[in-house]
């Protein structure tokens, strides 16, 4: 029985257990650091994002299909219902400044560095002794 559950994808609300949904990368460039997540059939208008204690929280909702109905169903990988994902903020992160965009299913979250937190080359002098 172990090694069939392990098989399923088991799903509580609609939401795949084990995995953070939705999944995100996070790149770091040279002055900003740059999220992006994975939300196909989330409308705009069904997202939010807010700053909450250092932490970055994505909440939203996938409307679930009309069609067919649940009891139909004989595999059902695809996540709906509401979500919530709260990633923590690097932390010299100019808050006021982020930006984002929700562009064919992919959100893209701006996060962009303080001067503080962008690296300085350091010049090294030689002395002799």
């Amino acid at each position: 029985m172990d090694r069939v559950l392990r098989t399923v994808n088991q799903a509580f609300e609609g939401l795949r257990v084990g995995r953070p949904y939705p999944p995100v990368n996070v790149y770091e460039l040279p002055s900003e650091y740059l999220l992006t997540a994975e939300l196909p059939g989330v409308r705009t208008e069904d997202l939010e994002l807010s700053v909450v204690n250092g932490q970055l929280v994505l909440r939203g909702q996938r409307v679930e299909p009309n069609d067919p109905p649940p009891e139909r169903y004989r595999r059902n990988e695809r996540p709906h219902g509401q979500w919530e994902r709260s990633i923590p903020l690097p932390e010299r992160v100019q808050e006021e400044q982020m930006s984002a965009e929700f562009i064919n299913g992919v959100l893209t979250v701006h996060l962009p560095k303080t001067p503080s937190a962008q690296p300085r080359q350091i010049p090294i002098s030689e002395t002799n002794s």
